[in-house]
């Protein structure tokens, strides 16, 4: 099975590698005997299902959580049970993955307007202006 993640993107579930291990934190008796939280692995790397361009990106993305041979690892422990805590931790990759897939706009090279450098300069002389009057005060004597 394969998930979907754009119109053009989609990982087959067979990419992924998931582990059940047990949930850090409060839980009383349960938290011990159950693996409920889920650890999700996902080769960025050398995934043949993402374009090239979309890796980069992933990987800049991923942050801290890229390992150096560039698996991403996402844990999921919010939920109380294995299948909302699996489903938990997809979705997170499909949303890393989805935000990776948008190309980051082009800045266009603007300048600034006659009126926009003409206020500027108005501001700065006011300022020097006001900052000249704090000086020291002329008592007239020689």
């Amino acid at each position: 099975m394969r998930i979907a993640i754009t119109t053009r993107i989609s990982v087959p579930e067979e990419e992924l590698r998931i582990e059940y291990v047990r949930a850090p934190g409060p839980g009383g008796q349960n938290v011990n005997k159950v693996a409920t939280a889920v650890q999700l692995r996902f080769d960025v790397r050398h995934s043949p299902s993402l374009p090239e361009d979309v890796r980069r990106r992933l990987a800049r993305l991923a942050g801290r959580r890229l390992t150096s041979e560039g698996i991403l690892v996402i844990h999921a422990h919010s939920r109380r049970t294995q299948d909302q805590n699996r489903a938990d931790a997809v979705n997170r990759l499909k949303e890393l993955i989805a935000h990776a897939a948008v190309p980051p706009k082009r800045r266009k090279a603007t300048r600034p307007t006659k009126s926009s450098k003409e206020r500027r300069l108005t501001v700065k002389r006011q300022r020097g202006e006001q900052k000249n009057l704090r000086g020291k005060r002329y008592s007239g004597e020689d």
